[in-house]
């Protein structure tokens, strides 16, 4: 049996960064990986039940990862160099790396540091993490790394055993910044996010699916995903479905009743503006009524007059929406 290679205090190198994306992907899923964890801890895009679905393979490989992604990878080379060249420094490729004792604790380390600018006479003990983002996210940037990107390099020292690792993120193409994280004052802090990711873990292997919880769009995005094709009927708990009924009805004469106050208010404002535009109080502007204009166009004669038009240009999407049976819909909020 082959060894495993150490490249770091407390880890191994899982599989180099030269391996194709398709070894990738399938390796990631043996563990909980450092993009993860964001989702894990409910700071990311995602969901814990995002992690669960997909390390458990019943979501497809992400083979699209879309151009934020595509540029991401780019750059990080880039990055990565003139990170090195500002902090005289050198830096190498890595790849996947798993825990010693805990080889489901794995992340995907961009450089490895052989000579920290924080102390050049030790070599090896930390590591780079690059990142690229636009630049309306630049305020998260301003004076620490975004809570996302900070749990995740947490976690990478967690798996890593070095004290600190370095970030650096290019945002908007020009905006070059860089960060310093530490173990020491977070170790409460990774504390919570092993545990966290451990349990998730445990949940995986054991098919328990974790509480559906985080942006509701997300999951029903998740849902989507995993139930593509839909048929038949499903026999329900009526004890939580019907209480999820009397959530949704509620909710959804709430936000009518709120419409209507808006518009109400709406009418008013736009009365008390007489012929004027614009409404203030004495030289603060406080609110106008402006014009707009959105492009619209005859689907029916583009498809009549111009058929190939038509084909090339425009495609149906289907989506699902509640429709809730007449006897449980709900005429006044409870």
């Amino acid at each position: 049996m082959t060894t495993p290679r150490r490249v770091t205090p407390t880890a191994y190198l899982l599989l180099p960064a030269s391996a194709d994306r398709a070894e990738w992907l399938a390796t990631r899923r043996g563990g909980i990986g450092s993009s993860d964890v964001p989702d894990a801890l409910g700071v990311g895009y995602k969901t814990d039940q995002h992690v669960y679905y997909d390390k458990r393979g019943e979501l497809p490989h992400d083979d699209d990862p879309g151009e934020a992604a595509l540029w991401g990878n780019l750059h990080e080379e880039t990055v990565a160099r003139e990170w090195a060249r500002r902090n005289r420094s050198v830096v190498r490729r890595v790849g996947i790396v798993a825990h010693q004792d805990q080889p489901h604790r794995m992340c995907t380390l961009d450089r490895r540091v052989t000579e920290c600018p924080l102390s050049r006479d030790v070599r090896e003990r930390c590591a780079l993490e690059v990142k690229t983002r636009n630049a309306f996210v630049a305020g998260k940037w301003r004076r620490d790394v975004p809570d996302d990107v900070l749990a995740q390099v947490l976690w990478q020292i967690a798996v890593t055993g070095y004290d600190h690792i370095h970030v650096a993120c290019l945002i908007g193409g020009n905006d070059y910044r860089q960060y310093i994280i530490r173990r020491e004052g977070a170790e409460q802090l990774i504390a919570d996010i092993v545990a966290v990711c451990d349990q998730l873990w445990k949940q995986i292997q054991t098919g328990s699916v974790p509480a559906s919880t985080g942006d509701p769009d997300r999951l029903v995005e998740l849902y989507e995903q995993l139930h593509p094709e839909r048929d038949g009927v499903a026999a329900l708990d009526q004890t939580d479905a019907y209480e999820q009924l009397l959530e949704y009805e509620s909710g959804r004469l709430e936000e009518k009743a709120g419409k209507k106050r808006k518009n109400t208010a709406k009418a008013r404002l736009v009365e008390l503006l007489g012929d004027a535009e614009i409404g203030a109080f004495g030289n603060d502007y406080a609110y106008g009524y402006k014009p707009t204009s959105r492009a619209s166009a005859d689907l029916e004669r583009l498809a009549e007059e111009f058929p190939d038009a038509y084909a090339a240009c425009v495609s149906e999407t289907v989506s699902r929406r509640i429709d809730i049976a007449k006897t449980h819909r709900l005429t006044e909020a409870l």
